[in-house]
């Protein structure tokens, strides 16, 4: 039928459009053959006729939602973790992550440094993961692949464009390359796990180059002011050393890019944030919980150093402050914030509460020495908030060190293998 004989439709839909609206759903509810109306053009002057019948609208709620995976150790979290999967969320609708378990990284690299429970917290405080399979295999067998296409409908999976190598040498992800669901993305520069163990171990082999003198420095935080020359030497030889180059386009990616609303309440907690680890997750969860806004302050490496001691901080400024902002109980944070806190500061930022944890690396301000929360206590405004952890950047440290001979042989191993990525890598495109 062309278009001419089409005319007495035409002007049915001009004289009665909803007898006509009608018409058209009951031939669509009754699966009529739309060769009937074949040819009849569909004018945009329709849309005016029919505003709420929605008949010519694309149907945009029946897009499939695509479902990509990755998976990983996740031990010690670092801003290069949350930038893999910030990347790896760009490429779909709903971020699955696998946390490989402990066995699964003991026999393929070493023993982990967070338990899985540890993991498990870092990962799903993430802005970015929408949901999380504990105890992933370490390398995409048949068998798991076919559960996450399967069960957990997954799309593609997802991996860094640096190596994962099983111990027999050959590719963890093969066989989702070989099923063409595989997307790679670009692999954050100037951080690693190993790189963060690498620092933490040299403060051993610096402890024992000056234990002998006065042993001022160590990983609890304690300091002996005699000894403050030695500990700014200890930095200057570049045992801090990054790799990192920030951008003002990273901390973009990472932030919400939203301030609070004019009349939100306006929760601020402050902290060096170093070396970002479940506890750190846990205790800014309960304060988002007290508050619309949760503004954080990150404070300077050297405020960090000067309360506790040359060796921290372990992360530098803007790695802490990327980790910090990765969080997904995180709206906003202050890099570089003072370490006492204003009436200025409260006035400007607009801060209804002031909160601190009671499980920190040094409450020190609790045994007499000059309180940071003066001002806010003075006000009512200040809380002190259990804290749900006991872990401190410390106590982390603390179980490298435990058994730094098992690190030393992994880091060894790890680091063979990144010098030859390094010598090897070429650009690729991704952010």
């Amino acid at each position: 039928m062309d278009f001419e004989n089409n005319s007495w439709i035409w002007e049915g839909v001009y004289h009665y459009p909803h007898l006509f609206g009608g018409i058209m759903l009951t031939a669509a509810v009754l699966g009529l053959s739309t060769s009937f109306f074949g040819g009849i053009s569909v004018p945009s002057s329709l849309a005016y006729f029919w505003p709420d019948l929605g008949i010519f609208h694309k149907r945009k709620h029946g897009k499939k939602r695509i479902r990509v995976y990755m998976d990983g150790c996740f031990d010690l979290m670092h801003y290069g973790h949350a930038n893999a999967l910030r990347q790896a969320k760009a490429l779909g609708d709903e971020l699955v992550v696998g946390v490989v378990s402990d066995e699964e990284i003991i026999a393929n690299k070493g023993p982990p440094v967070l338990s899985m429970e540890e993991r498990l917290v870092l990962v799903s405080g993430l802005k970015w993961v929408d949901e999380v399979i504990a105890n992933a295999p370490y390398a995409i067998t048949e068998q798991f692949m076919d559960t996450l296409f399967n069960e957990h409908k997954i799309d593609y999976i997802i991996h860094g464009d640096d190596p994962c190598l099983l111990p027999d040498g050959t590719d963890a992800y093969a066989l989702a390359k070989k099923a063409g669901r595989y997307k790679q993305i670009k692999r954050t520069e100037g951080v690693s796990s190993t790189d963060i163990v690498g620092r933490i171990l040299s403060y051993i082999k610096d402890t024992k180059t000056h234990e002998d003198h006065n042993g001022s420095t160590s990983l609890h935080g304690e300091r002996d002011n005699t000894n403050e020359a030695e500990g700014e030497k200890c930095q200057s030889k570049g045992l801090h050393l990054s790799h990192f180059l920030p951008t003002s386009r990273r901390i973009v990616q990472f932030s919400n890019g939203k301030g609070p609303g004019p009349n939100a309440r306006v929760v601020y907690i402050d902290g060096a944030f170093d070396l970002f680890h479940a506890g750190h997750v846990e205790i800014l969860k309960n304060a988002r919980q007290l508050g619309d806004f949760l503004l954080v302050g990150i404070h300077t490496d050297q405020t960090v150093s000067e309360h506790r001691g040359a060796h921290y901080p372990i992360m530098h400024l803007h790695e802490r402050s990327l980790s910090v902002l990765a969080c997904r109980y995180v709206d906003e944070v202050i890099i570089g914030a003072p370490w006492d806190v204003t009436k200025d500061m409260i006035t400007t930022f607009n801060i209804s509460l002031v909160v601190h944890g009671t499980v920190a690396e040094s409450n020190s301000f609790l045994n007499g020495a000059r309180d940071p929360y003066e001002v806010p206590k003075s006000m009512g405004i200040f809380h002190m908030l259990e804290s749900p952890k006991d872990i401190t950047t410390t106590s982390v440290a603390q179980r490298i060190i435990a058994n730094h001979e098992a690190y030393m042989k992994r880091n060894v191993k790890k680091a063979e293998s990144e010098k030859k990525y390094y010598a090897e890598k070429k650009y690729v495109s991704g952010e």
